[in-house]
């Protein structure tokens, strides 16, 4: 039997930063989604809400840099990796180097402006 109190649904990701503004602006860019003003709070930026079908990305700032390897990524499908990757490079992200060619398709490692690495995927046709 389910119970609505502990039904689980993922609604966001939240992502400390030094320049919210910044990374919701090429966060919005690459994925076509829109900034919005839920977090529309000093310190704070947020692309995309709640109530979409996809998740929201929010931008919280924090007074240091990010330091070592992020134990979660995001992972954006894409038509063509090469593509994608001149892209992002123009929106000011940057190629980690690292690019992996499986069956199920090829996939890069990327950086975002602060350096926070991302994948983005383009799977094989089934």
């Amino acid at each position: 039997m389910s119970d609505e109190r502990t039904n689980a649904s993922w609604t966001g990701v939240t992502i400390d930063c030094v320049d919210p503004a910044r990374l919701a602006r090429f966060w919005s860019d690459l994925l076509g989604r829109p900034r919005t003003a839920e977090m529309d709070a000093p310190g704070w930026a947020s692309v995309g809400s709640r109530h979409d079908t996809a998740p929201r990305l929010t931008f919280r700032a924090v007074p240091e840099a990010r330091a070592g390897k992020v134990r979660i990524h995001l992972d954006v499908s894409v038509g063509d990796v090469e593509e994608a990757r001149r892209r992002i490079e123009a929106l000011g992200g940057s190629w980690a180097g690292v690019r992996h060619d499986y069956d199920e398709g090829s996939v890069l490692t990327m950086c975002d402006p602060e350096g926070n690495e991302f994948c983005i995927v383009s799977y094989a046709e089934r």
